[in-house]
């Protein structure tokens, strides 16, 4: 990978500045935005700046609606610390976290007059009982996704026809689901703190890709016929995103 370098163009009254990342693998240039370093383009080796030009000002509307929307997405959320008291979102609901003593060996975690009641063994030393709260959590949380997820899945699969040839349950920090070219759908478990609405979302877009396999105008046309508001979940879940991942 090669140094950076930099342009800019002006759209309007408006200066678009940009990074540019060359490498000898790249075959196509590709826009990435990101809220505190802006706008980048990966492009191959021998594409000449005013190439890239041309395509950040044909992309200029497109590239400041996402810097625009970025700008508005709340700050990140203060590290979790697996303590009494902190606030956990299931199904778009939230529930504050209540962290018990038991007697018995091993540990669980129940949803009780609203409170996430984690039971840790009470011979548990202090220094481990955050990440131990964070692992029974985890496996809680994984446990809602598998009946949620499958159950959604197979709703909207006969709502549109559509016949996934799986469907997992994974961790997958970057992204929210995935749908591979065997048509197998990966579902990351920590979706299922959001609201039912967003985890429709999730896996409805999904389930396009069996049809559509890149975000092309016709996966979006699709996505539109079968959820006519997504561009508004698709909104609601980039704002909450950040506080569902820990």
């Amino acid at each position: 990978m090669r140094g950076t370098e930099r342009s800019e163009i002006r759209f309007g009254r408006t200066a678009i500045p940009y990074r540019i990342v060359r490498g000898r693998r790249q075959k196509t240039v590709a826009i990435a935005i990101d809220p505190q370093a802006g706008v980048l383009l990966r492009a191959p080796a021998a594409t000449p700046v005013d190439s890239l030009d041309a395509i950040v000002h044909r992309k200029a509307i497109w590239i400041l609606e996402r810097l625009r929307k970025l700008r508005d997405l709340p700050p990140p959320p203060s590290p979790r610390q697996f303590v009494s008291g902190e606030t956990f979102l299931y199904l778009g609901r939230q529930h504050r976290l209540r962290v018990e003593r038991v007697a018995e060996a091993g540990g669980k975690v129940r949803l009780r007059n609203g409170w996430l009641v984690a039971e840790v063994p009470a011979a548990a030393p202090d220094a481990e009982r955050p990440a131990l709260v964070r692992k029974l959590l985890v496996s809680w949380y994984r446990r809602r996704a598998a009946e949620r997820i499958p159950e959604r899945a197979g709703w909207w699969s006969e709502r549109l026809s559509l016949r996934p040839a799986g469907v997992l349950i994974r961790s997958q920090e970057k992204r929210w689901a995935s749908c591979d070219p065997a048509g197998v759908l990966r579902f990351n478990w920590r979706i299922v703190q959001a609201s039912p609405r967003l985890v429709d979302y999730v896996v409805v877009h999904e389930l396009i890709h069996l049809v559509h396999s890149g975000h092309t105008t016709a996966y979006w046309s699709a996505l539109g016929q079968a959820l006519p508001d997504y561009e508004d979940r698709r909104d609601s879940l980039r704002k909450i995103g950040a506080r569902l991942v820990w």
